[in-house]
């Protein structure tokens, strides 16, 4: 296992329906912004319009570096349909060095 120095990122969002979520994961993965996307089905419990929602939802996980943050977050809001996108990142602290290399090698050059 390698240690990381949150040089690699985890960046989360969601969407109402697997189709958004599964196109944006290309359109992201295809920019280089992101090495790939995991797409979930997960289902979200949030205070939303002044009561608590509970709603089914696609998430996608993008693998990053922490310097293409601004852009993925950028690409994202352009793209997303939600009033207030949840997009978040999380620093990657250790992993698969191998795996962490690969992250880097595919996020090198944007297309």
């Amino acid at each position: 296992m390698a240690t990381n120095d949150s040089e690699l990122l985890v960046v989360t969002t969601t969407h109402d329906e697997e189709t958004k979520a599964r196109t944006l994961a290309a359109d992201v993965v295809r920019a280089r912004l992101a090495a790939c996307a995991q797409v979930y089905r997960i289902r979200s419990v949030y205070w939303w319009d002044g009561e608590v929602q509970d709603a089914a939802e696609w998430r996608t996980d993008f693998k990053t570096r922490t310097e293409l943050a601004d852009a993925l977050v950028e690409f994202v809001g352009a793209r997303h349909e939600y009033d207030t996108p949840e997009v978040i990142a999380v620093p990657v602290v250790a992993g698969s060095a191998a795996y962490l290399d690969w992250v880097r090698a595919e996020t090198a050059q944007q297309g």
